[in-house]
């Protein structure tokens, strides 16, 4: 861990910040104001969350996911299961998407274009591996995080198209602030999957009731960690990152500029 205090890894880290948003803004041509009021504090914060990530590499599960044997939930892939894949395997191109449950910018992008990601996939237009991360936790305390992501390990055991119906319910009923660590709550998480047809089952309840898929949750983000991942949402389309936040708030790019981007971006 760096030798500096906690204020001093934010304040560099919002410098850092400052200087990527200008170098994004001018790349993407974007006009007028970056965010304003609540959205920029908002997205500073994220930064320093970054910022304090990397200075303090070690897990945060607060004991949770200790002594709990490691599941690896079903439909997933890679060492350990720490990608959620959607779509075709032979698909010719694919969609990285990065993601923490508590970031706001996340809900924004998944709000804006998760139908999108999911319609392009089913159309095998590319497969999508769903990657995700859980500093927020750290950053501001609580475990809305990784309580999340163990309830969507739940849920992509059940299904991928499951999966992918809680994924649109949580980011769709995201708390206004990261701060708010509402996903703690077994209830909630609970009461949001009652909204997907079919995914209340007993063993996807008694998984997120008993965090059964911790000690996997701790694997899927030690890995954003080890892929030196700076900060949430990130997209790529095969390798090539892709800038879809729209600089309004918390709001994405259109489906229509996101297709766009793909269709420039993807290999041949």
């Amino acid at each position: 861990m760096a030798s500096t205090g906690k204020s001093d890894q934010r304040r560099e880290a919002r410098e850092r910040l400052r200087n990527e948003r200008a170098a994004e803004v001018r790349r993407a041509r974007l006009r007028g104001r970056l965010l304003v009021g609540a959205g920029l504090s908002t997205v500073l914060v994220i930064a320093a969350a970054a910022g304090i990530l990397a200075a303090k590499p070690g897990g945060s599960d607060d004991g949770e996911a200790a002594g709990r044997p490691f599941v690896q939930p079903a439909h997933t892939e890679g060492e350990d299961g720490i990608v959620v894949p959607y779509g075709r395997a032979g698909a010719p191109h694919t969609l990285t998407v990065w993601l923490d449950p508590r970031c706001p910018f996340c809900a924004g992008v998944e709000q804006g274009l998760g139908p999108t990601f999911k319609e392009q996939a089913d159309a095998g237009e590319y497969r999508i591996e769903y990657r995700f991360a859980t500093f927020l936790d750290q950053a501001f305390g609580g475990r809305g995080s990784r309580r999340a992501l163990n309830a969507l390990g739940a849920a992509v055991n059940e299904s991928p198209e499951k999966f992918m119906a809680y994924a649109q319910v949580l980011f769709a009923h995201h708390p206004a602030r990261e701060t708010d660590d509402v996903y703690a709550s077994t209830d909630t998480l609970l009461d949001l999957a009652g909204r997907v047809p079919g995914l209340r089952t007993p063993a996807f309840d008694r998984a997120v009731t008993d965090l059964t898929y911790m000690p996997w949750v701790e694997k899927v983000g030690q890995a954003f960690r080890d892929e030196g991942m700076k900060g949430t949402p990130a997209v790529f389309i095969d390798g090539t990152k892709l800038t879809v936040n729209s600089g309004d708030g918390i709001a994405s790019v259109t489906p229509q500029a996101f297709r766009q981007l793909v269709a420039e971006h993807r290999r041949p």
